[in-house]
């Protein structure tokens, strides 16, 4: 036994002479929102920490917070707060989930880019959504069948919707569910009378976004709380990050991680 534990011990001075030793890991998993920010702060952060590997996905706030709970993460990615359900089967399940708030950001409502309508009201959108407004000429736009696409229900972005819009009613049975901000922007990219909703990272030329209450969505606007669809975003923790969970939120939370948060597209905290 001796004689294994000193062989051991030489096989792994010899690895760390040789730059061998492995590297470690970090799993994050959640919101498609908060996936851009933790992309390109993983990259940088494996950029100057070449011992560490970040692996980084996607697949929705709630399956996020689920992996956290099944302990299969690290760290849940969240465009919403967690629930107290979700917090009662952490619990049960030796979890003690622990919020940390990364940025801001705004849910930009979408039309294709030749809608000639400029300005919605929270009101208006709720109709869209709900199904009492079905033509974009109710609304001042061309005699157009409006097509509309929500996300699915592990979304956090759906959740925030529903809750600042749609006030808890719910989407109309015909509406088109999507995974991700990144499919609901190219559906709505591709489909002449499409209405969608997505996080300020995810807006380009490909989509128009439109005033809501008469205000355009924008970091200026969510920072000084103009714009009235707009939510905090989160990563969260089994218990007070420590090692390199910890050293990841401490460089998210730090002025070069705030600056790739805006550089992303959203709202920085500092």
């Amino acid at each position: 036994m001796l004689k294994s534990k000193g062989l051991l011990i030489v096989f792994t001075a010899l690895l760390v002479l040789s730059g061998l030793v492995l590297a470690e890991d970090l799993t994050i998993q959640g919101s498609s929102t908060v996936l851009p920010i933790a992309q390109r702060a993983a990259e940088v952060y494996m950029e100057k920490n070449n011992d560490v590997n970040i692996s980084v996905r996607g697949g929705g706030s709630g399956n996020g917070i689920a992996a956290l709970i099944d302990g299969t993460t690290d760290i849940a990615d969240a465009s919403r707060f967690i629930k107290d359900s979700e917090v009662q089967a952490a619990v049960k399940n030796g979890i003690y989930p622990v919020p940390h708030r990364v940025a801001m950001d705004g849910i930009a409502v979408v039309v294709h880019p030749d809608n000639i309508v400029e300005d919605l009201s929270i009101k208006e959108i709720k109709k869209i959504y709900t199904g009492e407004i079905t033509n974009w000429s109710e609304l001042g736009g061309p005699d157009k069948k409006i097509v509309v696409i929500s996300r699915d229900s592990s979304s956090g972005t759906f959740e925030v919707f529903e809750e600042l819009v749609l006030e808890g009613e719910k989407v109309a049975a015909s509406s088109l569910l999507q995974a991700s901000n990144g499919a609901v922007a190219g559906v709505v990219a591709e489909t002449e009378g499409a209405i969608g909703y997505i996080g300020l990272g995810y807006l380009s030329p490909a989509v128009k976004a439109i005033k809501v209450n008469g205000v355009t969505p924008s970091n200026a606007t969510v920072a000084s709380g103009k714009f009235p669809i707009a939510r905090p975003l989160f990563m969260f923790t089994n218990g007070w990050p420590e090692g390199l969970a910890g050293d990841f939120i401490n460089f998210i939370l730090s002025v070069e991680g705030q600056e790739i948060a805006k550089e992303q597209g959203y709202v920085p905290l500092f």
